[in-house]
C-alpha cells in the first residue's frame, strides 16, 4: 500500500492516523486531482484530537484492514483537523445540518471529486446496530449510488451549494434594542433547570455566552433571579463531576442533566470562557467557591497548558489507554488505600465515594451532594486528601496532549487570564497572558498575515475572523488592565488587517476566512454561536472599546453596519446569537471609564482596582496621561483633567460624562448601573 500520507503533517490529530492501513490524504489540491482522474467520490472524516467517538470510530473502523481495504478501493480518503481547519469544517457540518442531521464529530462527509457534499453523517458504527447500517454498507451504498445515480448525486450537490452560498433575507419588524433583549432573558431564565443549573435536560454544555446575557441583563434591570440563576449554575458546574476537582479545569459537557457525569475531553476556549464568567460574577457575588475554582482553573492552565513557546494549548484527551475518562475517575478501594483511615470516611461522604460508584462501577469526584463548605479544619483535610489523590495521579498515563497553537482559543485565555489577573492581583497571570499574545505576535504573523495554526515551530493557514477578533479583544483587555498603550496599538493595526481582508463590503459584517485563503465551494458569514462566540459579536464588542479608546468616526460607521447585517437574523434566532447580542449591549450603552493619570502612580492604581472591583462587562478602560488632550477631540472625556493634580476618574456614558473622581471609594456607586 502506498504510505499514509498524513505522516508528514504537524497535526496531533492527523497524526494518531498516520499508521492506519487506510490510505489518508491531507487536504489539498493532490487529493481532488487524484478522485477527478480516477473518478472516485471523497471520503472527507473530519475530527480532532481530544474527541472520544472520533477515536471509537477509528479504533473499529480505520484500524480495521477490511474497513480500510474497502475504503480505498471506493473512495478517495481525506483526513482534517476540524481545529486546523475550521474554515473546512465549518462549511461541511453546516451541509450536514442543512440534511437535517445533527452535527458533531467525528464528521463524515460524502463529496464528488470538486468538493461538493451530496451526502453524510457523523459516527458510523462498524457493524448494524438500532435499525442503522454499519459502516461497510454505507460505504458500499454511497459508491453504488454514485456510480449508478450521477442524477442524483447531482441533484443533492446543487441543493446543498446553493444552501451554503444562499444570503438569507428575513422581514422582521421589530428591531434590536436592550429591552428587547432583557426580554429575551426573562424567556431564558424559564428554560433553567432550578434544580440542577444551567439549561434543562442533558446533555448539558456551559452556555457561557447565554449566561452572561443573562447576567447582564440583572446587572442592568436589577431583577434577583437572573443574576441568581447565574450564579447558582456556575456554583453546580464547579462542584459537579465536569469539573476535576484534583487538577483543576473543567471538561466540555455533562452527559447528564447533574454535571456529574463529564464528557472527559477538557478544551482551552471552555476553560476560557468560564474563568471569564466566573470572574465578572464572583465581582459582584465574592462567592468563595468561584474565587477557589478561578485559582485552580487558572493554575491547571499554567501547570497543564502551555506549550514550550509560551502560548497556550489545544485540549487534553478524554482518553487515555484506549478508555474514556480512565485518568479521571477512581474504584472505591483505591481511594480507600491511598487516605488515612480516619480522612476516608470524611472524603467519601464530600466526593461521592461509594463501592458501587457513580458511573459505570467507578467514581467519578463531585461534590453535588455535599455543596457546603463544611468546617475550616474538615475543608483542610478534604484538601491533603485531593493533594494525595493528585500525587498518585500523576503516575497514570496521561490523556493526549493536543499542543497546537491557535489564535482564536489563545484570544479566549489571553483576555480571561489578563482580567482575572487584575481583578485578584495575580501579577502572574497576567505575565502568562502577555507571553502568549508575544508569541503569536511574533511567530503567528507572516507577510501582513496572522495565521491560523502553529505547532513544532511551524504556523500554518491563514486565520479566520475568529483569531483576529479573539485576538484584538486580548489586546484591549491587556491595555485595559496594564496601562501598556503597545496592545492599544495592536489592536488597532490588527482590526484594519481583519477589515482589509474579512469584511463584507456590499453587505457589512466579518467572512469567516479571508479573501486571500483558499477558495472553497462556499465562504461562511454568519453571526451565530459554535461552541466558541462568533466573530462578528466579539468584534462589535471590540468597536466599542476602539471607538471608546480613539473616537475614531470610521469605527462608529462600522459598528452600524454590522449591527445592519446581522440584526435580522439574530432576531429570528436569538438564543443562537447570543454574543452577537451582547456585542451589541457593548456598543449601545458601554461604560467607558477615562483614568487621567500616570499609571505608576499608587493613586491612579487604586482607581483601577476599585473599577475592576465592580462587575462592569461593558467596561471599555481608557488611560490618558496627558489629562485628557491624548484623546480625539470628538471624545466626551477629551480635557478632561486632573483634579489638583490628583488621577482622576470619569465615567462617560454616551457623550456625558460623570463629574470627577479622585476618591476610589466613590467609584462604586459610579459604576453600578441604575435600573432602568
Amino acid at each position: 500500500m502506498t504510505e499514509n500520507l498524513l505522516a508528514h503533517e504537524t497535526s496531533p490529530y492527523l497524526l494518531q492516523h498516520r499508521d492506519n492501513p487506510v490510505h489518508w490524504r491531507p487536504w489539498g489540491p493532490a487529493a481532488f486531482a487524484e478522485a477527478k482522474d480516477q473518478n472516485k467520490p471523497i471520503l472527507l472524516s473530519v475530527g480532532y484530537a481530544a474527541c472520544h467517538w472520533c477515536h471509537v470510530m477509528a479504533h473499529e473502523s480505520f484500524e480495521d484492514p477490511e474497513t480500510a481495504s474497502l475504503m480505498n478501493e471506493l473512495f478517495v480518503n481525506i483526513k482534517v483537523d476540524r481545529e486546523e481547519r475550521p474554515d473546512i469544517d465549518k462549511i461541511y457540518m453546516q451541509a450536514l445540518q442543512e440534511m437535517g442531521e445533527h452535527g458533531g464529530w467525528p464528521l463524515t462527509m460524502f463529496l464528488t471529486p470538486d468538493g461538493a457534499p451530496f451526502w453524510g453523517g457523523t459516527y458510523f458504527a462498524k457493524e448494524p446496530q438500532h435499525g442503522r447500517p454499519g459502516f461497510r454498507q454505507v460505504l458500499r451504498e454511497i459508491a453504488r449510488v454514485y456510480r449508478e445515480a450521477p442524477d442524483h448525486v447531482t441533484h443533492n450537490t446543487h441543493i446543498l451549494t446553493q444552501a451554503l452560498n444562499r444570503q438569507e433575507s428575513y422581514d422582521i419588524q421589530a428591531e434590536l434594542s436592550l429591552p428587547l433583549i432583557d426580554q429575551v432573558a426573562g424567556r431564558l431564565l424559564q428554560l433553567l433547570d432550578r434544580v440542577n443549573g444551567g439549561l434543562q435536560g442533558a446533555p448539558k454544555f456551559p452556555q457561557t455566552a447565554l449566561l452572561e446575557m443573562l447576567w447582564r441583563s440583572g446587572l442592568r434591570d436589577g431583577p434577583d433571579a437572573c443574576l441568581g440563576a447565574v450564579s447558582f449554575s456556575l456554583e453546580r458546574m464547579a462542584q459537579g463531576g465536569i469539573y476535576d476537582h484534583l487538577g483543576g479545569g473543567f471538561a466540555r459537557y455533562a452527559t447528564d442533566e447533574r454535571w456529574l457525569v463529564p464528557h472527559f475531553e477538557k478544551m482551552l476556549y471552555d476553560n476560557a470562557l468560564l474563568l471569564r464568567l466566573m470572574t465578572l460574577v464572583w465581582q459582584r457575588t465574592r462567592s468563595e467557591l468561584l474565587r477557589t475554582r478561578i485559582d485552580e482553573t487558572a493554575a491547571w492552565v499554567l501547570r497543564e497548558m502551555v506549550t514550550e513557546s509560551g502560548a497556550f494549548a489545544s485540549s487534553l484527551d478524554a482518553d487515555s489507554e484506549g478508555q474514556e475518562g480512565r485518568f479521571y475517575v477512581w474504584q472505591y478501594d483505591e481511594v480507600r488505600d491511598l487516605l488515612p483511615a480516619e480522612d476516608f470516611a470524611l472524603f467519601a461522604a464530600a466526593y461521592d465515594v461509594t463501592p458501587e460508584g457513580n458511573w459505570e462501577g467507578k467514581t467519578i469526584l463531585n461534590r453535588l451532594n455535599e455543596p457546603a463548605d463544611l468546617t475550616e479544619v474538615d475543608e483542610q483535610r478534604l484538601a491533603d486528601c485531593r493533594t494525595r489523590l493528585f500525587q498518585h495521579r500523576e503516575s497514570r498515563a496521561r490523556p493526549g496532549w493536543d499542543d497546537k497553537v491557535l489564535p482564536d482559543w489563545n484570544g479566549l485565555m489571553i483576555s480571561a487570564l489578563a482580567l482575572a489577573g487584575r481583578v485578584f492581583a495575580r501579577p502572574q497571570w497576567t505575565e502568562a497572558a502577555a507571553r502568549a499574545f508575544d508569541v503569536i505576535r511574533t511567530r503567528m504573523w507572516r507577510d501582513g498575515h496572522l495565521l491560523h495554526s502553529m505547532r513544532l515551530g511551524e504556523a500554518r493557514h491563514l486565520a479566520t475572523a475568529e483569531g483576529y477578533a479573539n485576538m484584538i479583544h486580548a489586546a484591549l483587555t491587556l491595555y485595559e488592565t496594564t496601562a501598556e498603550t503597545g496592545y492599544l496599538e495592536h489592536a488597532r493595526s490588527w482590526y484594519a488587517q481583519a477589515r482589509a481582508f474579512y469584511w463584507d463590503d456590499d453587505q457589512g459584517g466579518f467572512h469567516f476566512t479571508s479573501a486571500r485563503g483558499e477558495v472553497l465551494i462556499a465562504r461562511i458569514k454568519q453571526a451565530s454561536d459554535d461552541a466558541t462566540p462568533n466573530a462578528n459579536g466579539t468584534m462589535l464588542s471590540n468597536l466599542a472599546r476602539l471607538y471608546g479608546a480613539t473616537g475614531e468616526n470610521g469605527l462608529a460607521e462600522d459598528a452600524s453596519r454590522l449591527i445592519k447585517a446581522f440584526e435580522g437574523p439574530a432576531l429570528a434566532n436569538l438564543f443562537a446569537h447570543a454574543s452577537f447580542l451582547n456585542g451589541f449591549a457593548d456598543w449601545v450603552e458601554p461604560v467607558n471609564c477615562v483614568v487621567a493619570g500616570d499609571p505608576g502612580d499608587t493613586g491612579t492604581q487604586r482607581l483601577v482596582e476599585a473599577v475592576y472591583a465592580e462587575s462592569v462587562p461593558a467596561l471599555a478602560l481608557v488611560h490618558s496621561v496627558d489629562d485628557g488632550r491624548d484623546l480625539p477631540p470628538g471624545h466626551p472625556a477629551y480635557g478632561k483633567k486632573r483634579v489638583d493634580g490628583k488621577p482622576t476618574l470619569y465615567v462617560c456614558r454616551g457623550q456625558t460624562c460623570s463629574a470627577p473622581v479622585t476618591e476610589a471609594n466613590r467609584v462604586g456607586a459610579l459604576l453600578i448601573p441604575q435600573p432602568h
